[in-house]
């Protein structure tokens, strides 16, 4: 039984008959070849998500992201980016214009309909609790999560994508341990598992940023040998 809409984006036939063979057991499979038809869709057919590639005639990846998260009707319909720009300014530019997920060419197609997944069940909790905005609070530091931008006391703070992600997944659980191995998922990606060391490096980085003295830190705390809280 087919449980939903997916519009499919990307100007590769090969990679769209791959998706669409992949998803039309679940969902009803709509595709598009350039940008500009892909906005006139997304407000045609309201998708429950879109996958979006970047290098696309008409108008980029990007600018379809932006005019769809500008549009009323559409603004709230997740939109995964397919791309094969793997540098971290990329992503940050895609997640910054409202990319709910991104992921690189060449991908498993397992590991997408997890990432499709994954988005969907995050836009369900969102419409469950009936957020109104993105904005996570923790002490004195804010987190907004349609900017992807933190703020301690007013002030920018600076971080990488993954700093950024570390501290929105903690700040989500706020109160509660999160355990390295989903840190790790999470963050570094599903399946992935990365190295353990590489996730403390990260913290380090993140509480440096964060705290007023990161030696002795009251935002992220150490559960040692089992992962990380925010109090």
């Amino acid at each position: 039984m087919k449980t939903g809409k997916v519009l499919i984006v990307d100007d590769e036939i090969n990679i769209t008959e791959l998706i669409s063979v992949n998803l039309e057991e679940n969902f009803n499979v709509v595709c598009c070849h350039n940008g500009l038809d892909a906005v006139e869709l997304a407000k045609k057919e309201l998708p429950d998500i879109i996958l979006l590639d970047i290098m696309i005639p008409g108008i980029d990846g990007f600018e379809v992201c932006r005019r769809i998260r500008n549009d009323e009707a559409t603004k709230k319909i997740p939109i995964i980016m397919l791309t094969v720009k793997k540098e971290e300014n990329d992503k940050v530019r895609g997640l910054k214009l409202g990319a709910d997920d991104y992921i690189t060419k060449p991908f498993g197609i397992n590991e997408l309909l997890a990432r499709i997944d994954a988005v969907l069940r995050r836009s369900d909790m969102i419409s469950a609790s009936n957020t109104s905005d993105n904005i996570m609070q923790i002490g004195d530091i804010e987190i907004d999560t349609d900017k992807y931008e933190v703020k301690k006391k007013g002030t920018v703070i600076e971080l990488t994508l993954r700093e950024f992600k570390l501290l929105q997944t903690l700040a989500k659980n706020k109160g509660n341990l999160v355990s390295r191995e989903v840190l790790l998922s999470e963050v570094w990606g599903c399946g992935n598992l990365g190295d353990s060391r590489t996730l403390d490096v990260h913290i380090r980085k993140l509480r440096k940023k964060l705290e007023d003295n990161d030696k002795f830190p009251k935002y992220i705390e150490t559960v040692r040998g089992l992962g990380y809280m925010i109090k």
